[in-house]
């Protein structure tokens, strides 16, 4: 079983929820990190909080949607720490809306960052890995990846294609002896609502005949607040991901999401519709 002690692993939207929480439990773990978001001053806020030699830890601002970034994070980590052994793919967000009235821009902006700018960095580190014969490729996804629902679906088509994404490429690189996993979150207490809240801010002003729904879709958000988990739920199981011979291909938390996904697999789509109150 690999040793998280020493592994080289980069951590994409690094600066708050999910991906900081990741690179507190790895650092703690002894694994050297480089974290990178879009955000300098928390990033390097959380580069010195978690060493402040600057010996295990890598800061490197910039846009995971610009090819000149990604090239500098990669670059950079090979230049300090000599290679990687983990990719974790954090760096997303949500455009909320329904598909009638959400700008296609907005939705290729959500694409270019759930999906093309997490395939085009994959696409950088898998060479020096499948060379060394070694290495983890952890995507996060969602539960609604598997389970979409109404408002949200241009992000949660982001997640479902993350599905496949990573299915495909686990089968491309597993020869190789580079593992690939999916990890599920559920509902996690973070930064996540209002961010998607503020890129989606004109479409819901906007929203004309679908104003209404809104307002469910509010008391929605409202019941999942209560079961939240939190960060480290899911840096949990990044963690066993990066220290598996033979990680599962997916992994889900906390438990409602278990529960979720159970009921997806058991029951009718109508019925699932129903129990997670999506009316359709």
């Amino acid at each position: 079983m690999p040793s998280l002690a020493g592994q080289v692993v980069i951590i994409t939207g690094a600066s708050a929820g999910i991906g900081e929480e990741t690179a507190r439990r790895l650092v703690r773990g002894g694994a050297k990190v480089v974290i990178t978001a879009r955000r300098p001053d928390r990033l390097d806020a959380l580069a010195l909080e978690l060493d402040a030699t600057g010996a295990n830890v890598l800061a490197v601002p910039g846009d995971i949607t610009s090819d000149a970034d990604r090239r500098k994070l990669v670059a950079a980590a090979l230049a300090k720490f000599g290679r990687i052994d983990g990719l974790v793919n954090n760096a997303g967000y949500g455009t909320r809306g329904p598909v009638e009235i959400v700008p296609v821009d907005l939705i290729r902006k959500n694409y270019e960052t759930n999906i093309f700018s997490l395939i085009a960095l994959t696409q950088l580190v898998v060479p020096a890995m499948r060379e060394r014969g070694s290495g983890c490729i952890v995507n996060i996804g969602s539960v609604a990846g598997k389970i979409a629902r109404p408002l949200s679906s241009i992000y949660d088509s982001t997640k479902h294609a993350l599905e496949a994404l990573t299915d495909g490429l686990r089968g491309e690189l597993k020869p190789f002896g580079v593992r690939v996993t999916l990890i599920r979150p559920g509902f996690i207490a973070t930064e996540f609502v209002e961010a998607a809240n503020t890129v989606s801010a004109d479409v819901v002003a906007n929203a004309g005949p679908y104003a209404a729904y809104y307002k469910g879709y509010g008391e929605s958000t409202k019941t999942m607040r209560r079961i939240a988990g939190v960060p480290d739920d899911i840096a949990r199981l990044v963690e066993r991901a990066l220290t598996s011979d033979n990680p599962a291909p997916r992994y889900s938390g906390p438990f409602h999401a278990k529960i979720m996904l159970l009921l997806k697999w058991i029951l009718p789509d109508r019925a699932l519709a129903w129990v997670v109150r999506l009316k359709s």
